[in-house]
């Protein structure tokens, strides 16, 4: 199946970037359409995500589920942050492709990894979150080509994003308590 073959491929690109490896580009299609794939990779992952975290309540409606995925999305969006605002400060021109499509990859990997944990070892999800900040440094190493601060800062970064997008959009929409008299 197509869908397995360019999840293994990203495997594969993963543990190049991992180890340093030069030719880590070949494994992803760093391209617009490589990037399409990716989106919808992500979405497909999210949307089995959302279905198996709401299994045992039936799964929302339309308006829930969209919500769900639009909340899911932000994780891109928080990638995406991180890569531009890394992107301004630092000088030179690296492509967001290069960046992007791997990225995504790495976040499809975070969301089965959590989904899977969330439901037998939810204290373990913050050793989840510091993978993927080991992840991100690599990235920022390998496809930025930044020096170790500046990924490593890219890496913080993207996870102070990734992590207080969706806490604020909670907090920003969230019901708000009425005052006590």
């Amino acid at each position: 199946m197509k869908i397995w073959g360019t999840m293994s491929e990203a495997l594969k690109g993963w543990i190049a970037i991992v180890r340093g490896d030069a030719d880590w580009a070949r494994h992803f299609a760093i391209s617009a359409a490589g990037l399409a794939i990716a989106l919808v990779l992500f979405f497909f992952f999210a949307l089995l995500s959302i279905a198996l975290a709401t299994a045992d309540v039936g799964i929302p409606s339309f308006f829930g589920l969209t919500i769900a995925l639009v909340v899911q999305g932000l994780s891109i969006l928080a990638l995406l942050g991180g890569i531009l605002i890394t992107r301004k400060i630092m000088p030179g021109e690296i492509s967001l492709m290069r960046l992007m499509v791997p990225g995504i990859y790495a976040l499809i990997a975070y969301l089965i990894a959590g989904s899977i944990l969330s439901l037998i070892a939810g204290p373990v999800l913050i050793l989840l979150w510091i993978g993927l900040a080991f992840l991100l440094f690599c990235l920022g190493r390998q496809a930025g080509g930044w020096t170790i601060g500046v990924a490593a800062a890219f890496a913080v970064l993207t996870m102070v994003l990734l992590v207080g997008m969706p806490v604020t959009l909670y907090m920003a929409l969230g019901p708000v308590a009425a005052p006590t008299p």
